[in-house]
């Protein structure tokens, strides 16, 4: 039982790695879309084409829908769509690798959402990541005026609601059906990307040639396989462990930047992303693995010795 629980745990894992380098190819997709579509028209595209086309696959399951499903399916929704709409709208005042480090950062938030809902408090480790990471994403957020870029800003905002969904889809997805909730999160998504864009007013415009390409991508890769497969994940290991392994999407939405959109990196992107790593490792490993080399080291040398 102990090695199926194992096994389980490491197959999250793995999956959750390979959620984060969809969703670091997603920063090049949407950088790329918004230079011809409205963000809010992203969105609604995104989530409602997304929820369709789940809903078809899987109508029997909707046909068990329970009035708590669709509770927790309009607060993941919610949240969900704060953070989207923050991200979508500030990637068109910043560069895709700020946007990529500065979402990763929810990262080392994830502790102090959980403690603000289940009062548990988080160590000192997470306290000196909080320091380190308000460190990075200020050097990389910081202009020389001293104003932080309002691109920037947004992201920064995304990455404290995608903290909250992490949270709220480790709590959910052990009492609910994952499929059901992936199904009924990206509805309420779409509904309120809707109702978003009718107020302002955008333009519905058609979509054809290599935009509907990066619109099919967007959909079925970005969104359904990718938040299809952290849902069921999550299932099986914890929101922290959830948060460290998707916070490479960072790390793979840079190397994207650099290799397709030709970005440069600069000193301060480095200074600043190095930090928000460093955040990132200290809040979720605590460092723990110095002292396992260690005692490897000193047990490798011990049997020298005899």
């Amino acid at each position: 039982m102990e090695n199926i629980e194992k096994k389980n745990v490491f197959l999250a894992d793995a999956s959750l790695l390979f959620v984060a380098i969809l969703w670091g190819s997603g920063f090049i997709v949407i950088k790329n879309a918004l230079e011809i579509m409205h963000p809010i028209y992203i969105l609604i595209l995104r989530f409602s084409l997304a929820s369709i086309f789940l809903g078809l696959i899987f109508y029997k399951r909707l046909l068990k829908l329970k009035f708590e499903d669709l509770k927790a399916g309009f607060i993941i929704g919610l949240v969900l769509f704060i953070a989207f709409i923050a991200q979508t709208v500030g990637m068109q005042y910043t560069n895709v690798s700020n946007s990529a480090f500065i979402t990763s950062s929810n990262v080392v938030m994830v502790p102090f959402v959980y403690w603000f809902i289940s009062k548990k408090q988080p160590d000192i480790y997470g306290i000196i990541a909080a320091v380190m990471c308000f460190i990075g994403v200020g050097i990389l957020s910081v202009e020389g005026n001293m104003k932080i870029n309002i691109g920037d800003g947004l992201t920064l905002i995304c990455a404290v609601f995608f903290a909250l969904h992490i949270v709220f889809i480790g709590i959910y997805s052990k009492k609910h059906d994952p499929i059901l909730l992936t199904i009924l999160q990206f509805a309420f998504a779409a509904i309120f990307s809707l109702i978003s864009g009718l107020i302002m007013g955008i333009e519905f415009t058609p979509i054809g040639g290599d935009m509907a390409v990066s619109v099919v991508y967007l959909v079925l890769a970005i969104t359904i396989l990718a938040f299809g497969i952290q849902n069921i994940a999550q299932k099986y290991t914890t929101s922290t462990h959830a948060a460290i392994i998707l916070s490479l999407e960072s790390v793979f939405g840079s190397l994207f930047a650099v290799w397709f959109l030709k970005e440069d990196l600069t000193i301060k992107l480095i200074l600043g992303s190095i930090i928000i790593l460093l955040a990132i490792v200290t809040a979720e490993t605590k460092w723990n693995f110095l002292t396992i080399a260690k005692q490897w080291s000193s047990n490798s040398q011990a049997i020298d010795k005899q």
